[in-house]
């Protein structure tokens, strides 16, 4: 766990706050490889303390080096997020949604970094491919995949529907 991304809750006081962090390699190999092994990003988080919550917006830009799942060559996957979150403080903690997460009343610390590796990794690609594959990928340029079949004559009725046509 990296201590520059544990904030310390309990000491502030109702008001705003401002958090600056730089995100490289050494953040994904303490979070772990398998969504991202490097990348370069810049964190700003705002935070509002409240008397029952904790008012957050996570901004989050700049890249991620993935690697190509055609291909296996690495690639820059750019990332620019806008992330609000309130942290409610509650009995248990659990998360809610995406934007509402409880905290326990006797959490002392939040681990921003967590949080920001969830969300960097909600936010890449389940297929992904390097950029030089984007115009095969996207061949009508609309999106939709055609799948195409041979197609049986229109007049051509199956003989099993024929048969019961005539017990009308």
């Amino acid at each position: 766990m990296l201590k520059e991304f544990l904030i310390n809750i309990a000491s502030l006081r109702n008001e705003t706050y401002e958090f600056q962090f730089h995100i490289d390699k050494m953040f994904f190999e303490n979070f772990g490889k398998e969504l991202v092994q490097d990348g370069n990003l810049d964190v700003h988080l705002s935070l509002i303390k409240h008397e029952g919550f904790l008012e957050t917006t996570f901004k989050i830009k700049g890249s991620v080096k993935l690697i190509c799942d055609r291909s296996l060559d690495e690639f820059d996957y750019p990332l620019d997020l806008n992330n609000p979150v309130i942290f409610k403080f509650a009995e248990e903690a659990e998360e809610i949604s995406e934007e509402v997460i409880h905290l326990r009343r006797d959490a002392d610390t939040l681990n921003a970094g967590q949080y920001i590796y969830d969300m960097i990794g909600s936010a890449l690609p389940m297929k992904r491919l390097h950029p030089k594959f984007e115009q095969e990928n996207d061949e009508n340029g609309d999106g939709k995949i055609i799948y195409s079949s041979a197609t049986k004559d229109e007049d051509t009725i199956d003989p099993r529907w024929e048969k019961l046509k005539k017990l009308k």
